[in-house]
């Protein structure tokens, strides 16, 4: 019951609340229409007065335009009349106003200025009012009136360089900056003054007439600067001025006038100098001209005028006209054509006073030459010769590999063949004596590159390129692998020198022979084959001893002696065992017979096997002596000291004890001979 009855008065509320709501909201409708209606018509009148007040400021905007023209107009007229009046235009002659001779009017300085002034204003007129009847209609007015100012302003310039008239030119140029034609007074002096000067000047007839040539040309032009410049630049240039009157800015007489007339007679007149078809003459021509360039900039007068000068078109047009990559390929021509040439015959004798036996490495040392000569370096082709100078190095490397894998000609090897034997088509195998001078040159030019680089490379690259480290590693990387194979060479030389003398080593299994059951006397002095050996090596130095450097030489020889002690101590080893073995076998016969007879002994009580130690020793320390005698230390060989060791330790008695036995037998001699 109690539930019921709350929810009831709940109910009863929200009906309460909602029939309320709705008629307040019907109140305030009807009020609010109204205002709405208000609003909108306020609004409404607003914009029709913003509209209003539009109108009304656009109207005067166009009035205060067409004021502005309509003053603008005025201006023009009243400016143009005053211009008139004051050249005389109107027939309202002034008492200032001068006629010549050819009834032209003549005005004073202060009257060119004051139509400057005037001129310069109807222009700033003119042009706000491009288009209008009024502009077009008095138009030849003006123009009447700028030929006559321009007239005015060229007799005046004359005038002013023909009186030497400082204060006149002065006045002058001033006028002209004032009316926006400096470009004209610049192009005016270049008619009147430069085309003339170098019209007489720049000519095949004057290169021709010169003692000097072209050179004598550009010094002739090089003096038009001080004669006729010199007013010029007192006047705009603050280096040049010698008084206090104020500078007249922005004229640049020696860009805009001289130079351009000058790059034009050139190429109208003597175009001849820029052909490239003679690389020698073209070289010569185009450094003098360059010289030239380097004294015109410096009579510029500043850095800023010479950065204008280089970014004018005339002077891009002056150096375009040098044909530097014909020249260039021309001269590449020359150089790696020589190269390849060269390689053509490689093993011909050197004809050069270079140092070098092969005609190919003089070739070669004179083209990295020529790279880099003053008749045929160019410093724009700096990259270029640097480039073709790697590639020359390059190029004899690729050639030294191709001859390491040509065949090698080993039978009947002389080793007094010429080096000069001409290749033919079959490309012949490579002789000893040729691969002698290949190593020989190859050394040479490896020792003679750091020097060219360092005081002829390296100096001009230098004046272009502050770094030179980068170089420096790039041409040691191209230099290095010239010696590459230079080990592959010298392994052949050390093979074919060590059969020939490793052959008569073979004769150190005859020492027995000639000592057992022959009662010989004791070994004082070496076997022949000693010497027989060493007479191959000996020949060798004897003919190819100044083709190579005395490092190299002595590496060599270091490295034939190892190989020979090699061969020799398997020759002494086996020797010494044999030996050895017939010495016990010699023992145990005597000791099964029991007898006293034994072998024959020499009265000096040695036996015959140690005196074929002896000799084998004798012959050792004779092989030592030989090493030594040519300019290689033992301790460079590597094994003579394990084959020393090898005889000796053989050997029974020592020194002393053989010196002794040595002493008796001269005693004995002579007393046979005295009592013979």
């Amino acid at each position: 019951m109690d539930t019921l009855s709350i929810s009831s008065l709940c109910f009863d509320k929200d009906q309460f609340m909602k029939v309320g709501m709705d008629k307040a909201i019907n109140n305030l409708s009807i009020p609010l229409g109204q205002l709405r209606e208000e609003v909108l018509s306020v609004k409404s009148v607003m914009e029709d007065a913003e509209k209003a007040v539009q109108h009304k400021l656009l109207a005067r905007s166009k009035i205060r335009e067409k004021k502005a023209c309509l003053q603008r107009l005025i201006n023009i007229n009243k400016s143009v009349e005053k211009m008139e009046v004051i050249l005389g235009m109107r027939g309202l002659q002034s008492a200032e106003i001068i006629e010549n001779d050819d009834g032209e009017i003549e005005l004073t300085g202060q009257q060119i200025e004051r139509v400057a002034s005037e001129f310069n204003q109807l222009q700033y007129y003119v042009t706000q009012s491009k288009g209008l009847p009024l502009v077009e209609k008095i138009r030849p007015r003006i123009a009447a009136i700028t030929v006559t100012l321009q007239h005015s302003l060229e007799r005046m310039f004359k005038e002013s360089l023909q009186t030497n008239n400082v204060d006149m030119l002065r006045q002058c140029l001033r006028t002209y900056a004032t009316i926006d034609k400096m470009r004209d007074a610049e192009a005016l002096f270049r008619k009147v003054s430069v085309a003339p000067y170098m019209a007489e000047v720049i000519s095949e007839r004057f290169i021709q007439m010169n003692p000097q040539g072209l050179k004598g040309m550009f010094n002739k032009v090089m003096e038009f600067i001080p004669m006729h410049c010199g007013l010029i630049r007192e006047v705009t240039s603050p280096l040049f001025s010698s008084g206090s009157e104020k500078v007249v800015g922005g004229y640049n007489f020696m860009v805009n006038a001289v130079w351009p007339e000058i790059v034009s007679s050139l190429e109208s007149r003597v175009a001849s100098i820029f052909a490239s078809g003679n690389p020698d003459t073209f070289h010569q021509k185009y450094l003098i001209s360059m010289e030239f360039v380097d004294k015109f900039e410096r009579e510029c007068g500043s850095q800023s005028s010479v950065k204008r000068l280089r970014a004018h078109p005339s002077y891009n047009t002056f150096m375009s006209k040098w044909s530097l990559p014909v020249y260039f390929q021309i001269r590449f021509q020359e150089i790696a054509g020589s190269v390849e040439t060269a390689l053509m015959n490689p093993f011909n004798t050197a004809t050069g006073n270079n140092g070098f036996k092969l005609s190919v490495f003089d070739t070669i040392w004179n083209a990295l030459q020529m790279c880099w000569k003053d008749q045929v370096y160019i410093t724009p082709l700096a990259h270029r010769f640097w480039k073709l100078t790697l590639q020359i190095i390059l190029r004899c490397t690729t050639w030294i590999s191709e001859i390491n894998e040509k065949p090698t000609n080993t039978e009947n090897q002389s080793l007094s063949s010429d080096g000069d034997k001409a290749t033919d088509d079959k490309s012949p195998p490579v002789t000893m004596a040729q691969m002698i001078f290949l190593i020989g040159d190859v050394d040479k030019l490896y020792e003679k590159l750091p020097s060219m680089f360092t005081k002829c490379i390296q100096v001009k690259l230098s004046s272009i390129c502050k770094d030179t480290s980068f170089l420096t590693e790039s041409f040691e990387e191209a230099r290095s692998k010239l010696i590459e194979l230079q080990d592959s060479f010298c392994s052949f030389i050390v093979k074919q020198v060590c059969g020939l003398c490793s052959a008569h080593l073979k004769s150190a299994n005859d020492i027995p022979r000639l000592y057992r059951r022959t009662n010989r006397e004791v070994p004082s002095k070496s076997s022949n084959y000693v010497q027989n050996a060493m007479k191959p090596l000996q020949l060798f130095i004897q003919e190819h001893g100044d083709v190579l450097q005395s490092s190299r030489k002595q590496q060599l020889f270091a490295d034939i002696f190892t190989h020979i002690v090699q061969e020799y101590h398997s020759v002494s080893s086996d020797l010494l065992t044999s030996v050895k073995k017939m010495e016990e076998s010699l023992k145990r016969l005597k000791m099964m017979r029991k007898s006293d007879v034994g072998l024959p002994q020499s009265s000096q009580g040695l036996s015959d096997d140690d005196k074929i130690r002896l000799q084998l020793a004798i012959d050792v320390r004779k092989f030592g002596e030989q090493i030594v005698s040519l300019g290689v230390e033992k301790d460079q060989v590597k094994g003579y000291a394990e084959l020393s060791e090898l005889v000796e330790s053989h050997v029974k008695k020592t020194s002393d004890e053989l010196l002794t036995e040595l002493k008796k037998i001269a005693k004995v001699r002579e007393a046979e001979e005295y009592n013979s």
